[in-house]
């Protein structure tokens, strides 16, 4: 079974469905509005635990209702919660509109999350103990930068997901293996709009890098290897909320179980084109039972 240790943020998702998002000024009427456990973080977490995964999860919870459902969530699905610490105040939330073609638009509150500043003995030992380390960016950037070093250190493969993008220092891409953006976060950290282009310049500062690309699939690149394309499954989505993260999980346990980039990547496309079928994040992540029908 492959261990993955996840450091990153729970937040409890506050969905609305609408005919089309509004725009700037503009009310528009919702038809359906649901709570879901998610993060980017613990949605890779779920993702990963039920592609069978073996994880451990390190982040941080309020002290309300929504932090009890969050640690609830992630236990249920046989996740390590031991170093999902709880802090006085408000759990994190995520604020998403999803339209009737699947889109979503999402405005995320760190709340508890932004607590989460440094690593301590026992995140230390969680990482050490794992095969994978999965990051994203909805915790301070600072210890996101820790955590990758202290992998590189302890010689644990870290994957990156840079989300919400934002400017990336060297330290930390020195320490990541893997980087996983979609189109448009390869295009803010490369300065080209073309994946195949962005691909081959975040390659200067990382030895692999996926560029996931929606319904068009992903490209896989390495230094010294060409820019390959993967297709995605053709279906229907109903909301995308999520896909990149059960994406992103299910990939971690691919890798962690040695199998071939290309199987793991078609294996990860199966995960969430699964996942864009239903609605919600966590919700709607698949098991492996589900992925190897698929």
């Amino acid at each position: 079974m492959t261990a993955i240790a996840v450091l990153g943020s729970t937040n409890m998702d506050l969905v609305a469905y609408v005919a089309r998002s509004p725009g700037r000024g503009e009310t528009v009427t919702g038809r359906e509005f649901r709570t879901v456990p998610g993060g980017k973080g613990a949605n890779q977490a779920l993702a990963a635990a039920r592609a069978g995964g073996e994880v451990v999860m390190i982040g941080a919870v309020g002290t309300d209702e929504y932090g009890s459902r969050l640690r609830t969530t992630l236990e249920h699905a046989g996740i390590d919660t031991d170093l999902l610490h709880t802090v006085a105040g408000p759990s994190g939330t995520a604020h998403i509109v999803v339209d009737d073609e699947g889109s979503n638009a999402i405005v995320v509150v760190p709340g508890a999350n932004g607590t989460v500043t440094t690593i301590g003995p026992g995140e230390h030992a969680a990482i050490a103990a794992a095969g994978l380390l999965l990051l994203q960016l909805e915790l301070p950037l600072r210890v996101v930068t820790e955590a990758a070093r202290a992998a590189r250190s302890l010689g644990v493969r870290t994957i990156l997901t840079p989300s919400p993008v934002q400017p990336l220092p060297a330290e930390l891409l020195d320490a990541v293996d893997l980087l996983i953006p979609n189109e448009h976060e390869a295009a803010a950290l490369s300065g080209y709009d073309d994946p195949h282009a962005a691909a081959q310049i975040l390659l200067r500062q990382v030895p692999e890098v996926v560029i996931t690309l929606g319904r068009k699939g992903c490209l896989y690149a390495a230094r010294g290897g060409e820019t390959v394309p993967f297709p995605a499954p053709e279906v229907t989505a109903v909301d995308t909320t999520g896909a990149g993260d059960t994406f992103v999980g299910t990939l971690a346990v691919a890798l962690g179980e040695g199998r071939a980039v290309p199987e793991a990547l078609a294996w990860a496309s199966s995960a969430a084109a699964l996942c864009v079928q239903r609605p919600g994040a966590s919700s709607s992540m698949p098991y492996r039972s589900e992925i190897d029908a698929a």
